[in-house]
């Protein structure tokens, strides 16, 4: 039983499944719950809303307990007395563990959808800046300039987005 400030949900093996990936993809390293913690507050300040998209989830398997805030609880709560009669039509949810996976699904998406003008980039993903910078060591090799990688870093980036940029320009005519 949890403590008092906690709550416990069940979720199915697909649903904790998504989390893990919603987690990993934007909140890497952090724990489930918290993930949920941040999704509930970027909801409330408005900067996506959670929008019932055509999704069919494996209700198979085992219920898995999550042990959640409060008040996560108390706003899954909310919108479940908000959204079950648009739930039970689009997805046949008949129970309140059923619409918690839809719901944190249909979340996940949004989610998802907002992000899609945002480049997600890992510091694993720049090796080949770290290439450049290296030759352009080997070309200055006689010249007394000494560039810093964050500078070369900005410089070369900025010639790429001028490039790309310049680009859009020509094939938007």
């Amino acid at each position: 039983m949890p403590g008092q400030g906690y709550s416990t949900l069940g979720l199915k093996p697909s649903t904790i499944s998504l989390l893990a990936n919603v987690t990993n993809a934007f909140y890497p390293g952090m724990f489930f719950p918290s993930t949920l913690i941040i999704l509930m507050n970027e909801v409330k300040m408005g900067r996506y809303t959670v929008d019932a998209h055509k999704i069919v989830i494996d209700l198979s398997g085992r219920y898995n307990t999550l042990t959640i805030r409060s008040d996560v609880k108390e706003w899954i709560d909310e919108n479940y007395e908000l959204h079950i009669k648009e739930y039970e039509k689009k997805y046949r949810v008949k129970c309140f563990s059923h619409f918690i996976s839809y719901f944190l699904a249909n979340l996940f998406a949004s989610k998802f959808d907002s992000q899609g003008n945002v480049i997600r980039l890992q510091e694993s993903d720049f090796g080949w800046l770290h290439t450049e910078y290296e030759n352009y060591k080997v070309k200055l090799n006689g010249s007394s300039k000494s560039t810093t990688f964050d500078r070369f870093a900005d410089q070369y980036i900025n010639n790429i987005l001028s490039k790309m940029r310049t680009a859009k320009e020509i094939l938007s005519v």
